[in-house]
């Protein structure tokens, strides 16, 4: 399951553009291949990042993973829900399991992210 609406990274993040916000999660391909996370770790509101910085770390009873921006904003909103119920981005990772909110600074970024039909193929391509 790949949405058709979102920009994806070769890191498996994806990202939904809404005005001057970005959405930012991990793929659906990420969570399965991490397995059951356990914690999330995220960056603190009002932090600056740069593109394909980390921003944070997704723990699994497999491993601990980074994970990176895939643009470059200040964070205005972070997903809570997620330290008391990491499960979510497993169980509804393009919903639900979001991560963070970033006012982009430099919105022509997205473009240059992978499509859905070119991330499904990388994704192939990977496995």
């Amino acid at each position: 399951m790949v949405p058709e609406n979102l920009r994806y990274t070769k890191d498996h993040e994806w990202i939904r553009v809404d005005g001057d916000v970005g959405t930012i999660g991990i793929t659906d391909h990420a969570q399965e291949e991490l397995g059951d996370i356990v914690f999330v770790e995220l960056p603190k509101i009002g932090a600056t990042l740069e593109q394909s910085a980390s921003f944070g770390s997704v723990e699994s009873v497999k491993a601990v993973s980074d994970i990176y921006s895939p643009v470059a904003g200040q964070v205005t909103e972070i997903n809570n829900e997620l330290a008391e119920t990491p499960e979510k981005v497993n169980e509804d990772p393009y919903g639900k399991g979001w991560l963070m909110k970033l006012k982009l600074t430099t919105p022509d970024q997205v473009g240059k992210l992978m499509t859905a039909a070119e991330y499904t193929e990388y994704v192939g391509a990977e496995t």
